[in-house]
């Protein structure tokens, strides 16, 4: 019976038990029960399982926070991270269980709702002849025993069998209504169901993706220190070093914050400046700098993703990512490392002062340092003796020679 036809059966219904009183009485209509319930043995199982990952998770995450103070050598760093990883994993494995444990709660309900359908099918039909039985046979009415004197005995006892025929088929209606109404609410269940279901695999797609990225931390990090502390010493070395020098370079010039794309976007459209509102305020990799004070060198690198037609590209893609970063610095590890994984294809390499109106020439951007590399500037094309640049501070299309004295280091990517 379609869903059209149930609802016409029970609006004729409430029609009829108005207007009729019914004959032939209905007994033995039962609405089923729909809540969905694990059995008592897999009910414990799964809390039990849940509540073992959640205590697990809580472990861990308290020997995350008492290894984050010890970060000063490369053992510890390496152990914060396997830690990060484990609680990854077990992240994972607690998604992972809830979207087994809702799938097996939307095959119950399906079940439920084809097996409410038919019952509901067989009430439905069972009332509509009923009820067109009841009609056809109708009792009699007060005006029936009025007009008929010498029989009010005989209509007085059929009106008393047929209000109690009556009153058993309202009943019956009663529990038609009923088990229409835990068809919809099964219904609405499991379309929650699935909407949670859906939530929960994008949180595991979500979980996947972070988990991925710290194994790339990781690795990253082992193969800038090949897993020796004296190297990771003195990267934590030049990182504040460089960190400071940033700092230093844009308290001088007291560049604050602008609106979006407040200096315009320049020649080619594709200059992106620090100071831009939508990114300023950012944090870089997992420290606590931000991209206004420190940020010239990844702003640097956004634009070259724009100028190569990676559309949208900003310096936020780059700081909100800790891959690229020394751990728990704003220092970035040399480009080279992320060789050919870049948005743009491409890969970093490091070129001589001699070789910039080589690459310039040929329309590819060159990353430079300024002021003894307290700043990075990306170089457009050569100006007679001097070079236009987009500058993350000043803005685009600036001559050098009016801010700076190149110093160094020189990259490009090809």
């Amino acid at each position: 019976m379609s869903y059209f036809m149930k609802h016409f059966v029970i609006f004729t219904g409430f029609l009829l038990l108005i207007t009729a009183v019914f004959t032939v009485p209905i007994t033995h209509i039962q609405a089923q029960d729909t809540t969905v319930t694990p059995t008592p043995t897999e009910g414990q199982s799964q809390d039990q399982r849940r509540s073992e990952l959640q205590k697990k998770i809580e472990e861990y995450e308290q020997k995350l926070s008492e290894v984050r103070s010890q970060k000063n050598t490369l053992s510890a760093q390496i152990e914060y991270m396997d830690t990060q990883l484990y609680i990854a994993e077990l992240r994972i494995n607690q998604t992972e269980a809830k979207i087994t444990e809702t799938e097996k709660e939307i095959d119950v309900l399906g079940t439920r709702i084809t097996n409410l359908d038919s019952s509901l099918d067989q009430l439905s039909e069972t009332l509509l002849q009923r009820i067109v039985a009841g009609y056809k046979n109708r009792s009699a009415t007060t005006l029936d025993i009025l007009l008929d004197s010498t029989n009010v005995s005989k209509l007085v006892n059929r009106l008393k069998y047929y209000q109690l025929a009556r009153d058993r088929n309202q009943k019956a209606l009663l529990q038609v209504q009923e088990a229409k109404s835990n068809f919809e609410e099964q219904k609405d269940l499991r379309e929650k169901k699935a909407e949670q279901l859906a939530s929960l695999k994008q949180t595991l797609d979500t979980q996947k993706q972070e988990m991925s990225r710290q194994q790339d931390e990781k690795r990253i990090l082992l193969t800038a220190t090949q897993n020796d502390e004296a190297k990771y010493s003195s990267l934590l070395e030049e990182a504040r070093r460089q960190i400071a020098a940033f700092k230093s370079f844009v308290r001088i010039t007291g560049a604050g914050v602008i609106s979006a794309d407040g200096l315009g976007t320049g020649e080619g459209g594709w200059y992106l400046s620090q100071r831009d509102e939508r990114w300023a305020g950012a944090l870089m990799g997992s420290s606590s700098e931000t991209v206004l004070d420190v940020g010239c060198f990844i702003t640097s690198i956004a634009m070259v993703m724009r100028h190569d037609g990676v559309g949208g590209f900003t310096p936020l893609e780059l700081s909100s990512n800790p891959k690229y970063f020394v751990p728990g610095t704003a220092y970035m590890y040399i480009p080279s490392n992320f060789n050919g994984s870049w948005p743009n294809g491409k890969s970093y390499r490091n070129i001589s002062s001699g070789q910039i109106s080589e690459y310039l020439d040929k329309g590819v951007p060159v990353i430079a340092g300024v002021r003894g590399s307290s700043h990075y500037v990306v170089l457009k094309k050569v100006d007679g003796s001097d070079y236009i640049m987009n500058d993350p501070i000043y803005g685009p299309d600036k001559k050098v020679s009016d801010y700076y004295s190149l110093s160094g280091p020189y990259g490009v990517f090809e």
